[in-house]
């Protein structure tokens, strides 16, 4: 089965280099990074690939019992200095914060996010030096 997704991309009027998206009913306004007005698509790149880890490695960590109480991703990444300024290393920080968190856990679940389950991830992975690491922190 093809899974198919489409948007609709508009100028916003009114704003210098500022587009907004309607996908599946929701609105995502881009800009070209002239402004704060809204985030860059590079910028979403790395917010979408941290929300598929996210989504996975939480959902992970419950099946495991894992007593999460916080979590938090800091993704950075390194752009090419030419054009067309690709990222070349992306990395996510997963913070985790609970009760009695088991380390192989949370590795166990980024592992099982990273190589199986992200799709975001693996459609990167082949032209970006991605990595991944964890800090536990106490409830």
């Amino acid at each position: 089965m093809i899974v198919t997704a489409e948007l609709a991309l508009q100028t916003v009027e009114g704003t210098g280099l500022a587009f907004e998206a309607r996908v599946a009913g929701h609105s995502l306004t881009f800009d070209s990074g002239a402004t704060a007005e809204a985030p860059t698509p590079m910028q979403v790149v790395l917010a979408a690939v941290g929300g598929c880890t996210a989504m996975d490695v939480i959902s992970i960590l419950r099946k495991k019992r894992q007593q999460v109480t916080g979590y938090e991703l800091v993704v950075t990444g390194e752009k090419a200095e030419e054009h067309p300024k690709v990222f070349t290393r992306i990395e996510v920080l997963h913070r985790v914060r609970g009760h009695d968190i088991s380390p192989a856990a949370v590795e166990d679940a980024i592992r099982l996010s990273d190589s199986k389950y992200c799709s975001v991830h693996a459609m990167l992975e082949a032209s970006v030096k991605l990595s991944s690491r964890f800090e536990i922190l106490p409830a």
